[in-house]
């Protein structure tokens, strides 16, 4: 009989050590790392299992006309998991008005003990948790997949290792891999705090690494930039300039100066999985400047600029812009649109340049207080045909139009208007119940002499009012 018991508990320990393998929770630096956020409580556990693990909760700042401060928490699942959730500060009662977004997913929660607030996810999911409409003090829930990559660094001869004492100052010549293990990591003199990235390199953030710099892939190819780590407060997350087939997949980024992912005169590029706060002037998620053969997949971004920026030629990039899939991401834009297509092109160019088979579907807009929400502004002698827009779900709108298909000619950014939009479909595209008409004006399409907006459709649009016009 005490055999069989004995058994019994290995077997129950066994268990639930795979159990809790299916759920990971990262540990963080002690010391300059991101702050922590001490209003929310968060833990977690396997939906088949007793034992919680407490989840770090961070701070973010978000909405750089006023910066708040915001919080989220994130660990990865193998499996369902449980979440419960505790709000200090406030109090929390019966009837708070307690959501989580976006609604499209479906989860339901529920109150126990009075205080605590608890769901069950399926799957891997990025939510907002917001109680009595407070969405600048909110926790957004990060629940990744599991990491499939697990790094080998028995080969020193081609590992470039940031950890121990002086790591900043290895440096060997084409690396196969840049591994960024749990700490916070900084270039030492390095001006700009830029970390160059070669062709045929794997760099990994482990969990709970922190690097504050600047990820620069610059005439490379075959580079791929994953893991779990964060990146903090940099110029740049990730800047992709005359490079191809180049993947970003699961970093979260905290408030960098200027875009998280940035991609010029590149091609064959992935993003996935990426979480991004910013709380700056010009902090946009995604921009992409004469880029070619984009996929972006399940992202969640909420920036003080436009979420996803798509141009031709700016700066130092030419070439037009083509196949470009944005899917299954989340768009807060304090600031400006979830979805600006066209402002830029090459003006010196007599012929322009072509923006052309770009779909945007499968995505949740959480907030929008602007103009568009999913916008065509064509300017610089551009040519923008292709387009399409569909599987759209759209809350939490204070003031905006769905979308906003125009011609036009910026004092501030152009010298010269767009050429043409054609070929612009609008599909399944819903709005929230939720939001007042009121603050819905009537989308735009609005062309000039000579420089028209051409053929589009709508197809199952929510709100489908339009003002058409053409300016002198």
């Amino acid at each position: 009989m005490k055999e069989l018991k004995s058994l019994f508990l290995v077997f129950v320990l066994t268990c639930t050590q795979v159990l809790q393998a299916q759920v990971h929770v990262a540990q963080l630096p002690d010391t300059d790392g991101p702050h922590l956020n001490d209003r929310y409580e968060v833990r977690v556990r396997p939906a088949a299992g007793l034992i919680w693990q407490s989840v770090h909760v961070l701070r973010c700042d978000v909405n750089t006309r006023r910066v708040q401060q915001a919080a989220y928490a994130e660990f990865d699942m193998g499996e369902p998991v449980v979440v419960q959730v505790v709000r200090h500060e406030d109090s929390v009662s019966s009837t708070s008005d307690i959501r989580i977004r976006p609604t499209s997913r479906g989860i339901q929660h529920r109150m126990i003990g009075g205080d605590t607030l608890e769901f069950t996810l399926s799957q891997p999911e990025y939510l907002s948790i917001e109680y009595d409409g407070d969405r600048h003090h909110n926790l957004h829930l990060l629940a990744n997949a599991l990491e499939s990559y697990h790094p080998d660094l028995s080969d020193t001869e081609t590992i470039i290792n940031w950890q121990g004492v002086q790591s900043q100052d290895v440096f060997i010549r084409n690396p196969r891999l840049i591994y960024f293990g749990p700490g916070v990591h900084k270039p030492k003199d390095l001006p700009g705090g830029d970390i160059r990235i070669p062709s045929n390199c794997t760099v990994y953030l482990a969990p709970g690494a922190v690097v504050k710099a600047r990820l620069l892939v610059d005439h490379a190819e075959n580079v791929r930039i994953i893991g779990r780590g964060i990146v903090d407060h940099p110029l740049r997350g990730v800047e992709i300039t005359y490079s191809r087939n180049v993947l970003v997949d699961g970093l979260t980024f905290l408030n960098p100066s200027h875009y998280t992912i940035f991609g010029g005169e590149s091609s064959d590029i992935t993003v996935r999985n990426i979480k991004s706060f910013s709380a700056r002037s010009w902090s946009d998620g995604i921009d992409l400047m004469c880029c070619r053969r984009v996929r972006v997949e399940n992202c969640f971004l909420r920036t003080s600029d436009d979420c996803i920026a798509l141009y031709n030629h700016r700066w130092w990039y030419w070439g037009g812009s083509s196949d470009i899939d944005v899917s299954r991401c989340v768009f807060w834009p304090d600031v400006a649109h979830p979805v600006n297509i066209g402002s830029h092109g090459d003006d010196r160019n007599l012929e322009g340049e072509t923006l052309r088979h770009v779909r945007i579907h499968d995505c949740d807009i959480l907030y929008n207080d602007g103009d568009g929400l999913l916008a065509v502004n064509c300017g610089d002698l551009n040519h923008i045909r292709d387009i399409r827009f569909d599987s759209i779900r759209a809350e939490g709108i204070r003031r905006g139009r769905l979308f906003d298909l125009r011609i036009f000619q910026s004092e501030k950014y152009n010298r010269a208007p767009g050429c043409c939009i054609d070929s612009v479909t609008f599909a399944d595209i819903t709005i929230s119940p939720d939001v007042p008409d009121s603050c819905l004006l009537p989308s735009r399409v609005e062309g000039m002499p000579g420089h028209p907006v051409g053929r589009y459709s709508l197809l199952r649009v929510s709100h489908p009012d339009v003002v058409k016009s053409t300016l002198p």
